[in-house]
């Protein structure tokens, strides 16, 4: 009888053995798939990245090359316009840029309450709206060319101040979106990390059977040499 009951203790040990070597490979398949996962899962975020900034990129260069055709338009204003034509043209100008800041600003509390793909789908639509508006200052700009030029060099201040904000908001944008993108990322990560966590549990049951069955062993070795 101790013998069988040696045998079926084995026999145990040996079933349990098996269940924490096939436990081990399920957990290191999971960690495989889910590494692959992750490289996946980054390098689409790259790609989506790349995609959705291209055309910000070219939007941001053209609004840069518009500003320079401006500010060169508005260094030919530096000659011949009189003053109360000049404060005139100041005080429509600061209007259009007042117009303008406030459009953007309420773009960008638009733009935060929104989800994530369609911020990065609005935002080239917005620098879009800014090139229309400089295209809009330039041909006003223009009109006045036709009558007579005069220096400017508070309206161009303003402008550059106009150039750096915008350049500001952009890149604090942009830095919003990628710690969203991060957000999604742990948000996707969450499920696998449980079920690694629940395998290792399962692993530390396995393991403290084990060293239970391998504790009643000797007693029952010694048993039978009693017998």
């Amino acid at each position: 009888m101790l013998l069988l009951m040696v045998l079926l203790l084995l026999l145990q040990v040996l079933l349990l053995l098996q269940q924490l070597l096939l436990l081990l490979l399920l957990l290191l398949l999971l960690l495989l798939l889910q590494l692959l996962l992750i490289m996946l899962l980054l390098q689409q975020l790259l790609i989506l990245l790349l995609l959705l900034l291209l055309p910000l990129l070219l939007l941001l260069l053209l609004l840069v090359l518009q500003l320079l055709l401006l500010l060169q338009q508005l260094l030919l204003l530096l000659l011949l316009l009189p003053l109360p034509l000049l404060l005139l043209l100041m005080l429509l100008l600061l209007m259009l840029l007042l117009l303008l800041l406030l459009l953007l600003l309420q773009l960008l509390l638009l733009l935060q309450q929104l989800q994530i793909l369609l911020l990065l789908l609005l935002l080239p639509l917005l620098l879009l709206l800014i090139l229309l508006v400089l295209q809009l200052l330039l041909l006003l700009q223009q009109l006045l060319l036709l009558l007579l030029l005069l220096p400017l060099l508070l309206l161009l201040m303003l402008l550059l101040l106009m150039l750096l904000l915008l350049l500001f908001l952009l890149l604090l944008q942009l830095l919003l979106l990628l710690l969203q993108l991060l957000i999604l990322l742990l948000l996707l990560l969450l499920p696998l990390l449980l079920i690694l966590l629940l395998l290792v549990l399962q692993l530390l049951l396995l393991l403290q059977q084990l060293l239970l069955l391998l504790m009643l062993l000797p007693l029952l070795l010694l048993l039978m040499l009693c017998y």
